[in-house]
């Protein structure tokens, strides 16, 4: 969709990212640079278009019912408000968020900003990248915390009756933090597409199986058996191999009472004991256990969930009423509800206003229909011009307050 020219103009050789229409023709576009407010032409000011920088350094909103405000901080130069309905404010916050925290150069060259979520006092931002984490009456400040993905070891959700907890490992220690149940799905979505996708896995639990099997690698690399090299062994304490060494290592002769002392050690060592030898049973050929190995830790566990009862109450049933015409018991007496002649059988109902002085007003129901048709085609009228009417007053305040 073309951009209007005043605004286009504004935008000059810089790619739009966003666009969000704040109602009638006024649009909200954001740069990678500036967020631009386009006002159409009214009828008390003419087509303008308003410039905000993104290098930001706190965000405020304030909300009413009609009008929210979104309230840019630049320290030592001032703020600037930006005015747009409360209906467009997440579409519009979201944008310019993901402009500020390019500008701020906390999100990276070919880094998105998937979602954006408020809850009270906590700001979250989910990117490609990593998730951005805000608490406090801000929306958005330079006290904020990011966790890169790459340096994710965990991802968990625990759900309760009233909020889900995110749990984040990360960097040897946990982060944790709650969503409202209402919210909670679409947080627990994106944060597990983003995490998965960075990591090229399908799954969550694919993710933990990583995770794991890459710290299992890492312990056996750091545990592995000590390799002493050529050599005799450092723990041997076999005279007959110590004798053997001698022989073959020793300048001089050998004469025949050492040689006597060598064969019988010879003997000694290649007899074997449950098909070992002494040397062998002496030294010991085991391996030794690697003392790093040891089993991943658990995964947390998640509460299970509560389920909102919904208590159904019976309506009573009706009370008995006695139909008109039949006959009523009271107290022993019998009474019947129904007219009677002086003879006593039963009075015609047509006859009430017999030998009475008053007449029956009769009723014409034609032209009561055509009265009740034309007064509706009238009331219908009459709201049409009042509502065109309302709309035009509330154009008018509107451009009132933005000062137009």
């Amino acid at each position: 969709m073309s951009l209007p020219e005043l605004l286009a103009g504004a935008v000059d050789d810089e790619d739009v990212v966003a666009r969000v229409s704040l109602g009638g023709d006024d649009v909200l576009a954001v740069t990678p640079t500036r967020t631009l407010v386009y006002r159409a032409e009214g009828l008390l000011s003419d087509e303008t278009v308003e410039e905000y920088s993104h290098d930001v350094e706190r965000v405020d909103v304030s909300t009413g019912r009609r009008k929210a405000k979104l309230t840019l901080g630049y320290g030592l130069d001032g703020e600037e408000t930006i005015s747009l309905p409360t209906k467009r404010l997440d579409d519009a916050l979201h944008p310019v968020l993901a402009g500020i925290l390019s500008g701020r150069n906390v999100t990276q060259a070919g880094e998105s900003v998937l979602r954006t979520f408020r809850f009270s006092e906590l700001t979250l931002i989910v990117t490609s990248h990593r998730l951005v984490k805000h608490i406090g009456s801000a929306v958005w400040d330079e006290e904020f915390e990011e966790f890169p993905y790459a340096d994710l070891t965990g991802l968990d959700f625990e759900e309760g009756t009233v909020a889900t907890a995110v749990v984040l490992t990360h960097a040897g220690r946990s982060e944790r933090f709650k969503a409202p149940n209402e919210s909670a799905r679409a947080v627990k979505e994106t944060l597990a597409d983003a995490v998965c996708e960075f990591h090229d896995v399908d799954s969550v639990e694919e993710f933990r199986l990583t995770v794991a099997e890459a710290a299992d690698g890492d312990d056996e690399e750091a545990g592995g058996p000590t390799d002493f090299g050529d050599g005799p062994d450092p723990l041997s304490a076999s005279p007959a191999a110590d004798a053997e060494t001698a022989t073959e290592t020793g300048d001089g002769a050998i004469d025949g009472a050492s040689r006597q002392a060598s064969g019988d050690a010879s003997e000694l060592a290649e007899s074997t004991t449950d098909g070992m030898t002494v040397a062998e049973a002496a030294t010991g050929d085991a391996e030794p256990a690697d003392p790093l190995a040891g089993d991943p830790g658990a995964e947390f566990g998640g509460e299970p969930t509560d389920g909102n009862g919904t208590e159904t109450v019976s309506a009573a049933p009706d009370a008995a009423r006695p139909d008109a015409g039949t006959d009523q018991h009271i107290a022993g007496v019998e009474t019947t509800s129904e007219p009677a002649n002086d003879d006593g059988t039963p009075a015609d109902p047509g006859d009430a206003f017999e030998g009475s002085p008053f007449e029956s007003a009769g009723v014409e129901d034609d032209d009561v229909a055509s009265e009740i048709a034309a007064l509706r085609d009238a009331v219908e009228r009459q709201s049409e011009r009042l509502d065109r009417q309302t709309e035009l007053i509330e154009r008018l305040i509107e451009e009132l307050r933005r000062g137009r």
